[in-house]
């Protein structure tokens, strides 16, 4: 689901949430952000570039306004936001969407590993302010790396957090268990962990598993990286594509912008809706450059 329309915001508070995570709380200047669980933010960092930062959102009440609080983890995509973003600074904030929503269920099993624990965070945050039944795996390289492990603690033993210097790698059939009716499994983290969530629950209902990816799935090889040309439909403008550029990229060398967050087709910033198990596709005018 899309964000309403951008407004602007102060940061008013950074915090240091772990090694190399930092978490950024941002009180709008006018007005109230949308509210309801999100769990992603798009700022504008810099002329045509989009950052986007897996987020909570804090007092997402209708009566209310309300404040972001995203992380990031340096280096990522935009590290500017640990390099030069500093507190009393405004920012405009494009959009708040949630490209990983809550389905209905029964009990919910939240699988993080790293910086994934930011909109699982979010969706724990909102699951007990429901009353729902929830339980949280965290894993990490150690301690010292994972984030928001002091607000996690007052949950009690609905997470388990399990550093792998201490405890190995997570132990997903102890904590998932069998499939049940109303039984759903959201994971976010790194591609390990979320291939070898996939493959646990290879066998269960297809909605009792939500994942969401930092990064696209790998995917075979096409064939060689050519030259090719892209038609913008409005301007009539054709666009040539060299090897080892994206369109995007190139689109800006020319003046032309596009809304983008993650540069890898995963985040669903030009969508409705993005993310979960099946991220919404975009289609594209393409032909091979001429010769």
């Amino acid at each position: 689901m899309t964000g309403d329309k951008g407004f602007l915001a102060r940061v008013s508070q950074i915090r240091e949430e772990s090694a190399g995570v930092k978490s950024f709380l941002l009180e709008p200047a006018d007005g109230c952000p949308p509210t309801g669980l999100r769990t992603h933010v798009d700022l504008a960092l810099a002329p045509g570039r989009i950052g986007n930062i897996h987020c909570v959102v804090i007092a997402a009440i209708a009566q209310a306004c309300g404040s972001l609080y995203c992380a990031n983890r340096r280096p990522g995509r935009v590290s500017v936001l640990h390099e030069q973003v500093k507190a009393g600074d405004a920012l405009e904030v494009l959009a708040v969407r949630n490209n990983f929503p809550l389905v209905d269920a029964e009990l919910y099993l939240l699988v993080a590993g790293g910086i994934g624990i930011t909109p699982l965070l979010a969706m724990a945050r909102e699951l007990e302010a429901q009353g729902k039944h929830w339980r949280l795996l965290y894993g990490g390289r150690n301690r010292a790396t994972m984030a928001f492990a002091e607000e996690l603690a007052t949950y009690g033993d609905k997470v388990n957090i399990c550093p792998e210097d201490e405890f190995g790698l997570l132990d997903l059939a102890a904590f998932l268990g069998a499939a049940e009716p109303g039984k759903v499994v959201f994971c976010c983290g790194p591609e390990p962990l979320i291939k070898a969530v996939e493959a646990y629950c290879a066998a269960w209902p297809e909605e009792a598993l939500q994942i969401e990816r930092f990064h696209p799935k790998e995917q075979e090889p096409h064939g060689a990286d050519t030259a090719f040309e892209v038609e913008l439909k409005q301007s009539g403008k054709v666009v040539t594509v060299p090897p080892g550029r994206a369109i995007a990229d190139v689109l800006e060398d020319v003046g032309v912008y596009i809304p983008r967050s993650c540069n890898e087709g995963t985040c669903g910033t030009l969508s409705d809706q993005g993310g979960g198990r099946h991220p919404r596709s975009s289609r594209s005018f393409l032909r091979p450059a001429s010769t």
